[in-house]
């Protein structure tokens, strides 16, 4: 099978990934062969290509947002062949810990994750536990069901971290995969949307979806905020987003990966119970909530199409700024 491996961690324009042939897995007791459909392009794939996410083992298959079908499935499972499925990140947990015991198994202390410690979507064939993928509602087609398993899961994660009520005023620093659909369920949930980024296609995209205000990336927004999620990787960003909450208000930090945060000043960042949080991997609980929310909202997925054979372009194109919404490989 053909397959996209990180050769050698490295800026995305100078080719990090190699395209190759692999021979097909074999699916293990408890575990499911999926033939990919589609697989989106996350931001992780581009740290984990560029060496900011460093690589747990050579020669890995990135790609976690996929949408699949079961080709056959190990011993012990319950699926059978010709289901479609969604692969994410999460693609293990120990199940054991005092984190996985408590719902907690995005903290979990033995985890595996999807195109880092196992091979991902880049690739026509990939290996999954069946405990952990995912029904896909029939409301999203291949393409549109992908972004949905990394970019929408975690944006829900982070929007349930802000804390922000229904009515809230939210903040979204950086509007790409994840945040153009966290966005969607903010505003069906009847929050006033601001987003600050610097891109100005991304801002047009952000008004079209209903935001409420696009403006810069650290630019005020037009109100004190109840809640903020910082999408962009960027530490830079952190206090302008601190000092745009009203009192009360949390700043909610959604990246794997950020570049330092400059000093914080307790004054203006920080008091009156202002809070900065981090959003760490997802549970198999926020993915059910979020692809079933997204399809009764529904939301609508913006999404550019490459060929498999162009995954190295499509993750140039996420580092210079030129996808709008979310980059998807098809096979």
């Amino acid at each position: 099978m053909r397959a996209w491996v990180v050769e050698r961690p490295a800026p995305a324009s100078e080719g990090p990934l190699r395209l190759v042939e692999l021979p097909v897995p074999e699916p293990g007791p408890g575990q499911v062969l999926v033939k990919v459909l589609a697989c989106g392009v996350c931001r992780t794939d581009l740290h984990l290509a560029e060496g900011d996410l460093a690589p747990v083992r050579p020669r890995v298959v990135p790609g976690h947002e996929v949408v699949g079908r079961v080709e056959r499935a190990g011993p012990g499972c319950r699926r059978r062949g010709g289901e479609r499925v969604g692969v994410a990140w999460l693609a293990r947990s120990c199940r054991v810990c005092p984190f996985c015991r408590t719902g907690r198994e995005n903290l979990c202390l033995d985890p595996r994750f999807t195109g880092w410690h196992v091979d991902g979507g880049y690739a026509e064939y990939l290996v999954a536990e069946e405990a952990f993928i995912y029904d896909l509602p029939d409301t999203f087609d291949d393409e549109e069901a992908a972004p949905l398993l990394c970019a929408g899961i975690i944006g829900y994660r982070a929007l349930r971290r802000s804390g922000v009520a229904p009515g809230g005023r939210l903040g979204i620093y950086g509007f790409g995969a994840s945040a153009h659909l966290t966005a969607q369920v903010a505003i069906y949930e009847g929050c006033r949307v601001h987003v600050m980024t610097r891109s100005a296609a991304a801002r047009d995209l952000a008004l079209r979806l209903g935001a409420s205000s696009a403006a810069g990336a650290a630019d005020p927004p037009p109100e004190p905020l109840d809640a903020a999620i910082l999408f962009a990787p960027v530490g830079t960003l952190v206090p302008p987003a601190l000092a745009a909450l009203d009192r009360g208000g949390t700043l909610a930090v959604a990246g794997i990966h950020l570049t330092d945060i400059p000093p914080l000043h307790y004054q203006a960042h920080l008091f009156e119970e202002r809070c900065l949080c981090s959003v760490t991997a997802n549970t198999r609980e926020d993915g059910r909530a979020l692809l079933d929310l997204a399809a009764r909202i529904p939301v609508r997925p913006t999404t550019v199409r490459y060929p498999l054979e162009a995954a190295d372009r499509a993750l140039v194109d996420l580092a210079t700024d030129r996808v709008d919404g979310a980059a998807v490989l098809v096979p």
